[in-house]
């Protein structure tokens, strides 16, 4: 999770930042309220706009679309996972550097119960699971070179080994959230991640 009265980068926070900070926490609170009690399809950014008592036009200032307001911004998203494995030193495997990147952006997360609210709706909602899936693929291409180099393997070859261990990355995590969601939030995600990669890999 993220540390209070810090920025992304890390430098002490403004009264600008942390104002934007709590407005950001106030609407996106909101958000997944009114996804939780009436469904996220139904729940149109006017409504949570009025409920949270700012314009559509602050709202999209700080969430560019629908779905950032449930799993927030996309791009940081993929960023945080490849910087994550990129920083792991040379001698880590490539499964302990994956391990590093899911670990980054589930701490992304602001709490246990946002989190669970934000998997329940993701895996319980076709729209929302349809637009992950798209997601995932272009993870999946931009960490490709990370985990070709980590392998030794030439970037940008044929060889199907790193697409095959990216794409059993994410296959473990998305094992690893709909567990943790049908526990109703018990454990630990991450360790329910170790624990589907170690059922993979025998």
């Amino acid at each position: 999770m993220k540390q209070e009265g810090k920025t992304a980068t890390g430098a002490p926070a403004t009264l600008w930042d942390r104002t934007r900070q709590l407005a950001s926490q106030e609407i996106l609170g909101t958000a997944l309220r009114l996804f939780t009690e009436q469904g996220y399809d139904e729940t149109t950014i006017a409504q949570i706009a009025r409920e949270a008592g700012v314009s559509q036009r602050t709202l999209f200032r700080y969430f560019g679309t629908k779905e950032d307001l449930l799993g927030g911004d996309q791009g940081r998203f993929g960023q945080v996972l490849t910087d994550a494995i990129g920083e792991q030193p040379a001698e880590a495997g490539v499964w302990e550097a994956l391990r590093a990147g899911v670990a980054a952006v589930l701490a992304l997360h602001d709490g246990r119960e946002q989190a669970l609210e934000r998997f329940r709706l993701l895996h319980n909602t076709a729209s929302l699971r349809a637009g992950w899936l798209e997601k995932r693929l272009r993870f999946q291409e931009e960490l490709l070179p990370l985990v070709e180099a980590r392998m030794g393997a030439a970037v940008g070859s044929a060889d199907p080994r790193a697409r095959a261990v990216i794409a059993t990355a994410f296959a473990c995590l998305d094992a690893a959230s709909m567990a943790w969601v049908d526990n109703d939030g018990k454990g630990d995600i991450l360790d329910l991640y170790d624990e589907c990669l170690a059922a993979v890999r025998g």
